[in-house]
């Protein structure tokens, strides 16, 4: 049974094939081992290695081994900018934004909503122009309006930021909550209170 496309990027075949290739490409120094792959995507090492296998027949990645372990890397192709370029605007969100919010102290956790959650989610719809983040704790805006700034840049769209305290993450009824707990909601990253 074939799969649709994922959403965000229908023109590749599946949301896994997008996520791993993300992962990958995005990080162009690392290497990876399948094991690693697997884990992060939520998938078996097998589908992992079929996936890896496309790609590098496809020339984007390249593979070594070592002892018996299989290194995964972006390939030096023509083909890795421009496709690197997609993933970025597509599926990128998740790495760019908790990489630029990393060093923002007095963050509870993160969150996408909006357009572009609802496609990663799997609902259909036109591709999002902006990226609409939710951040529960109590940062200094500046450094989150700079982080903010910087993601916008690297995902080549508009990212919005809201700020929420944990009260009313945890007790509010208001419109905006109750909109936000009944659509999509993709969870960036959750840290310990400080």
């Amino acid at each position: 049974m074939q799969s649709q496309g994922p959403p965000l990027l229908p023109l590749l075949r599946s949301r896994l094939q997008a996520e791993l290739l993300t992962l990958i490409l995005l990080n162009p120094a690392q290497e990876w081992t399948l094991t690693e792959l697997a884990r992060i995507v939520g998938t078996s090492v097998a589908t992992a290695q079929r996936e890896v296998a496309r790609a590098e027949q496809a020339g984007v990645v390249t593979s070594r081994r070592l002892g018996n372990v299989r290194l995964v890397r972006a390939a030096d192709s023509p083909l890795t900018e421009p496709l690197t370029e997609l993933l970025v605007r597509s599926f990128g969100p998740l790495h760019v934004i908790a990489g630029e919010l990393a060093d923002v102290d007095d963050i509870e956790a993160i969150y996408l909503f909006g357009s572009w959650a609802a496609r990663y989610a799997g609902e259909q719809g036109r591709a999002p122009n902006d990226i609409d983040v939710l951040v529960i704790g109590r940062p200094d805006r500046d450094e989150l309006d700079d982080a903010g700034q910087r993601a916008a840049r690297r995902l080549g769209r508009e990212v919005n930021m809201t700020i929420r305290s944990p009260q009313w993450w945890r007790d509010s009824n208001d419109a905006f909550h109750r909109q936000i707990a009944t659509r999509p909601l993709v969870q960036v990253a959750e840290r310990a209170s400080a």
